[in-house]
C-alpha cells in the first residue's frame, strides 16, 4: 500500500511539473532561430520593457544580435507564467527586430518615418542586404532590400520599398522565412 501511495504521489507530482507553467526565479533560456530580445522579454514578462535588463544580465553588448543556442539567464523573480523551451545549438546569428523604443523616446518614435518590420527573417535580410538603410545602393540595386529599380517604378520611399519587398517575397518565396532560408543557402534572395 505504501508503494502504491508513493507511486501515485510521484506520478501526480511529475504530471504537475510537466503541466506547470510557472517559471521561478532565474531561468536559463536557450535562444531559438527567430528569437529576439524583445520576443524573449514579452515571453517572460508580458512586455518588451526588460530588454535592457536581459542584455545587462547576460553581458550582451549588441542588443540587436543574439544567436540560436545561446543560453540566457532570465531573472524573473517568479513574476512569469510562461514555460521555457530549448533548442539545439547552431551558429547562425539571429538579428534583433528594431522595434524596441526607450521610454524617453517613445513619443518621437510614434512619428518615425520608416515603418516597423514585423518579421525577424525580413529584418535579417534587410541587415544583410543594406545594413537596414533605405538609401543604400550597390551600383544597380536600391534600398533596404536591394531591389531592382524597375520593381520600385521610381518611388524609392520607405513605404514603397516595404510594400514592393513584401510583394516580391510573397510571389517568389511565399514567406520571409523561406526567403531567408534561400539567402542562407545562396548568399542572395
Amino acid at each position: 500500500m505504501k508503494s502504491l501511495k508513493t507511486l501515485i504521489f510521484g506520478s501526480t507530482f511529475a504530471l504537475g511539473l510537466l503541466f506547470s507553467t510557472t517559471v521561478l526565479a532565474d531561468s536559463v533560456y536557450t535562444v531559438k532561430a527567430g528569437d529576439t530580445l524583445s520576443s524573449i522579454s514579452v515571453e517572460f514578462f508580458g512586455s518588451n520593457n526588460n530588454i535592457e535588463q536581459i542584455a545587462k544580465d547576460n553581458n550582451i553588448k549588441n542588443m540587436h544580435m543574439i544567436f540560436p543556442g545561446q543560453e540566457l539567464t532570465i531573472k524573473t523573480d517568479g513574476k512569469t507564467t510562461t514555460p521555457v523551451e530549448t533548442s539545439a545549438v547552431t551558429s547562425e546569428p539571429v538579428q534583433e527586430e528594431n522595434t524596441y523604443v526607450a521610454p524617453q523616446q517613445e513619443t518621437q518614435a510614434a512619428v518615425s518615418s520608416a515603418p516597423a518590420t514585423t518579421s525577424s527573417a525580413k529584418e535579417w535580410i534587410a541587415q544583410r542586404e543594406s545594413g537596414g538603410d533605405y538609401n543604400a545602393t550597390n551600383g544597380h540595386h536600391i534600398g533596404r532590400y536591394q531591389l531592382d529599380p524597375s520593381y520600385l517604378n521610381g518611388d524609392y520611399s520607405p513605404a514603397n520599398q516595404e510594400r514592393v519587398a513584401d510583394q516580391y517575397v510573397a510571389g517568389r518565396y511565399g514567406s520571409w522565412e523561406n526567403a531567408q532560408a534561400f539567402w542562407m543557402n545562396n548568399g542572395w534572395y
